[in-house]
């Protein structure tokens, strides 16, 4: 099994307006945007510096047509695409793209969970050209959220699937338990039933900035929506939940300096 296994390691937006999503992301996160130049379609890399961080693509024709918003989507490493989305089909998942190749990338597969939220299951050609981030990095994504339609219902889909284990859990009051997933030991994010008005289920990530409120300031001047917060949350750092100018749901965490 690699070191990868059960890891978030890639993300990627589709989006109905690409060039507005460089600009938006550029000034709230600090990327900057590169064309991949892949054949036959349009794809970006955002980058760090010289660190790709994150894809960039336009929302396929097909799932506009299926009423699919502009979204976020992760990328799970898994030691065996194949075999991985024939256990997702086991497991009560859906696979709506089949295994595929990416030439001289890696294999993919799309997928949802029971629930419906997806991810990307990926197996990377050359897994020592990948190296995960510091969680704390600026401008990488720090935390990874499913608000889902029932949580205890849908964890052991994750748990059998990625191996991840349960965590702390945090008692939310009306809204339930918030509860935290690991592997290996190192905890990886954070799942919960979601409330009445999120309509569907989805995976949310969060992208680490140095100052959380000069960062929701850059987000609404660019013409985003701050939807929730910021708020402090256990351990010191602040977080937001928000849409981009497209609709694309985003969170950011970071610190507070005034």
């Amino acid at each position: 099994m690699s070191d990868l296994q059960g890891r978030f390691v890639w993300y990627e937006l589709m989006t109905t307006d690409t060039e507005a999503a460089k600009a938006f992301y550029g000034d709230v996160v600090g990327w900057c945007a590169t064309d991949a130049h892949v054949p036959g379609m349009f794809y970006a890399m955002f980058t760090l510096g010289d660190v790709r961080v994150s894809g960039l693509m336009n929302l396929p024709e097909e799932a506009r047509k299926m009423g699919v918003p502009p979204c976020w989507i992760g990328y799970v490493a898994v030691d065996d695409v194949d075999a991985a989305a024939e256990r997702v089909k086991h497991l009560g998942g859906t696979v709506h793209v089949e295994p595929r190749d990416i030439p001289n990338v890696g294999r993919f597969s799309m997928i949802t969970d029971p629930q419906n939220a997806a991810l990307v299951l990926f197996k990377l050609s050359n897994p020592e050209l990948d190296h995960l981030p510091e969680p704390l990095t600026p401008g990488h994504v720090g935390w990874h959220e499913l608000l889902a339609t029932d949580w205890e219902k849908v964890f052991p889909f994750y748990r059998d699937l990625f191996g991840w284990s349960k965590a702390d859990a945090v008692d939310l009051g009306p809204m339930g338990t918030y509860q935290l997933f690991s592997l290996d030991g190192q905890t990886l994010g954070g799942m919960f039933t979601k409330p009445p008005m999120v309509p569907v289920p989805f995976w949310l990530y969060y992208f680490r900035v140095d100052d959380i409120d000069r960062a929701s300031e850059r987000g609404k001047a660019g013409g985003g929506q701050i939807l929730n917060g910021p708020m402090q949350v256990p351990g010191g750092d602040w977080i937001l939940q928000g849409m981009d100018p497209q609709g694309a749901m985003f969170a950011l965490v970071g610190t507070r300096t005034a």
